[in-house]
């Protein structure tokens, strides 16, 4: 990927909350069409990289950089405005709503009656259809069922198509996308994210299952307490090497 420019750049990224520093100097690049997994401990500083390029925290030091154009976010609204989108560990769906509801929440479509505006729920309804049959090769049994009724990997795939229903979006972060899952529910989830980074978008996992990370990743990011220590192209590593990273037992070469 030499010759493409990244989507997304983070350089120098520091974030100190009061006198402990959670990310020290941390560089990452995401590029179109690829699948970047970063991995790393608990406490390594994953989570708040992923909320600062979420528009969540703001950087104590440090730049970021879309299409190459300097890129100042204030808040998860504004990073969703410049084609970011996160689908978090929580999944963040409301369960005693049905799934063309969760793929609208927020941004729900209206028409007209009498001079009122009424939820306009069939044209949600075939919307939702289509973009999970579209954008995730998904059809869904039974739109009218609560989402709490839906599997784990219907679940997922109900946030990823709220996420992907936006035309704009470049870059999509996904958290733990596999945590509690079943194998059979795992594999669908990893299809799914194939399937998303096929279309063109930059898609960054934040995985513990360095399993699941070999499937799907086209380069891994290793974090430890709070820095990066190496990014490694999957197809050039292996997991001990990725472990040995992760633990402090040797640097990248």
């Amino acid at each position: 990927m030499a010759d493409q420019q990244p989507i997304i750049t983070m350089k120098g990224i520091s974030k100190r909350f009061g006198g402990v520093t959670a990310l020290d100097r941390v560089d990452l690049d995401a590029f179109a069409g690829e699948v970047l997994a970063i991995v790393g401990d608990n406490g390594a500083g994953k989570s708040t990289l992923i909320k600062i390029l979420t528009g969540v925290y703001q950087p104590t030091a440090g730049t970021l950089h879309l299409d190459g154009e300097p890129l100042s976010m204030n808040s998860h609204s504004d990073a969703i405005d410049v084609g970011i989108g996160a689908v978090y560990q929580t999944l963040a769906l409301a369960d005693h709503l049905d799934p063309a509801a969760n793929l609208f929440l927020g941004s729900e479509l209206t028409r007209s009656v009498f001079g009122l505006q009424i939820l306009d729920n069939r044209k949600m309804r075939t919307e939702s259809e289509r973009v999970l049959k579209e954008r995730l090769g998904v059809t869904l049994r039974n739109m009218d069922a609560m989402t709490q009724s839906l599997s784990g990997g219907q679940r997922q795939a109900v946030a990823i198509a709220r996420a992907v229903r936006h035309d704009g979006l470049r870059v999509l972060v996904m958290d733990e996308p596999t945590a509690a899952l079943g194998p059979q529910e795992t594999a669908r989830t990893l299809k799914l994210i194939k399937i998303v980074k096929e279309q063109g978008l930059a898609v960054i996992v934040i995985s513990h299952s360095l399993d699941d990370v070999f499937q799907i990743s086209d380069r891994i990011h290793v974090m430890r307490r709070g820095r990066c220590v190496g990014v490694e192209k999957t197809s050039e590593t292996d997991r001990e090497s990725v472990l040995g990273l992760i633990v402090g037992a040797h640097q990248a070469a």
